[in-house]
């Protein structure tokens, strides 16, 4: 039989190493943008200003180069909900904070997509704020987090 003081030794010894591997050594969880990773991940998820749900709306709704497309119309939003395709993902009522790190880390070129990287690269801090507080605030009726459960 094992001892249990050897036992509960080794589950610390193991509890501690854990830690350790998750610990912060200065890096920010991987999938963060460069801007994020070299200003050491600020409190706030994407270290973006805080966004302007009016001014996303349209900007989302304008067409931009290089494509002449408007991000609604491979999104959807409001009144279009579905995206152009099953492939492109349906970002009204998505969380913000996946929004906000996807277009900073496309116009980083930390992700890379060959229709995205290119519409995503001249953006601003500014505008990702807005338009991830934009499809954020559409409501889509699937999307929950855990605030308020408890």
């Amino acid at each position: 039989m094992t001892n249990p003081s050897f036992l509960r030794g080794l589950a610390i010894a193991s509890l501690a190493l854990a830690l350790a591997a998750c610990s912060n050594s200065g890096d920010a969880p991987a999938g963060h943008s460069s801007a994020d990773r070299n200003d050491g991940h600020t409190s706030s998820s994407s270290g973006l200003p805080a966004g302007n749900a009016a001014a996303g709306k349209k900007f989302a709704e304008t067409k931009r180069p290089p494509t002449n497309q408007a991000c609604v119309e491979c999104h959807g939003g409001p009144e279009k909900r579905e995206p152009i395709d099953p492939v492109t993902p349906r970002l009204a009522g998505q969380y913000h904070d996946y929004i906000a790190h996807s277009l900073q880390m496309y116009r980083d070129g930390d992700r890379e997509h060959s229709l995205m990287s290119n519409q995503a690269k001249d953006l601003t801090d500014q505008q990702i704020a807005d338009v991830a507080a934009y499809f954020n605030s559409i409501d889509n009726g699937k999307l929950r987090d855990l605030h308020g459960i408890h």
